[in-house]
């Protein structure tokens, strides 16, 4: 459950793991946007009942990347 949880992964197999596609496309390295594709991909995959926060979340990062980078 630590490493590979389910709700990580997508695809048929699987085989996506939201790190692992951020690690290739260089996102690792910028933590807003990390997360905003973390909770846009992951959004309501663990509880049904909070994809609206998940959303949410990903929209706060995503405003904060922008307004960093308005400075």
């Amino acid at each position: 459950m630590v490493n590979h949880p389910q709700h990580y992964k997508f695809g048929d197999v699987n085989q996506y793991e939201v790190v692992k596609v951020c690690e290739a496309w260089g996102l690792d390295m910028d933590a807003y946007l990390f997360n905003v594709v973390k909770y846009v991909a992951r959004a309501g995959k663990k509880d049904s009942d909070k994809e609206l926060q998940d959303l949410k979340k990903a929209l706060w990062y995503l405003d904060r990347k922008i307004k960093n980078l308005e400075k």
